[in-house]
């Protein structure tokens, strides 16, 4: 095939979900190094037992033939995969300004209630990580927010003061990213 008939490359989201176990990045990174990928942005984290991936692919295959590559070793863990065609965007983000840590009793709708009163004061969620703690019991919600505050920091003051007299604890930190 000459230059001119190859395909050109494009970018991918790869989703990965299942049951945590070693290995897992390393296989099917290998799969995806050996089929002749490259792989831009990633977040792969443990939720509970479980272990998800989402990966940036660029590739010059279809999607049908990056699901080929990584089929055996995702039949052979056990693992769902969803591959999306996206538009990588690489280089273009937002830095964030603010980091936030919030404490509060778990209880249905926690989340809701927190990412609703930070939107509503101009917080752009960059990146949100969440756990459960404390005891079946006595669970306690933490999440750890890294955002851009649009209008502002005093007007996300204004409203963990609102959270914290609903029972939610939360830590505002100004972040100054170096750049160059």
């Amino acid at each position: 095939m000459n230059q001119s008939e190859q395909r050109t490359k494009s970018w991918y989201m790869m989703t990965v979900v299942g049951k945590d176990r070693p290995g897992i990045v390393a296989r099917l990174t290998q799969a995806l190094f050996e089929g002749g990928c490259n792989l831009g942005e990633t977040s792969m984290t443990r939720l509970g037992g479980n272990f998800t991936i989402m990966m940036m692919v660029e590739s010059d295959a279809e999607s049908t033939r990056l699901q080929g590559l990584v089929g055996p070793v995702a039949d052979a863990l056990a693992l769902h995969v969803h591959i999306d065609s996206i538009q990588a965007r690489l280089h273009e983000h937002t830095e964030p300004n603010v980091q936030i840590s919030l404490y509060g009793a778990d209880r249905a709708g926690i989340v809701a209630e927190v990412t609703g009163v930070l939107a509503e004061a101009g917080l752009n969620i960059l990146d949100l990580n969440s756990e459960v703690a404390g005891t079946g019991d006595k669970p306690v919600y933490i999440m750890m927010i890294d955002g851009y505050a649009e209008g502002g920091i005093e007007a996300l003051k204004s409203v963990l003061e609102r959270l914290k007299a609903r029972g939610i604890e939360a830590t505002l930190t100004p972040i100054a990213t170096l750049v160059g």
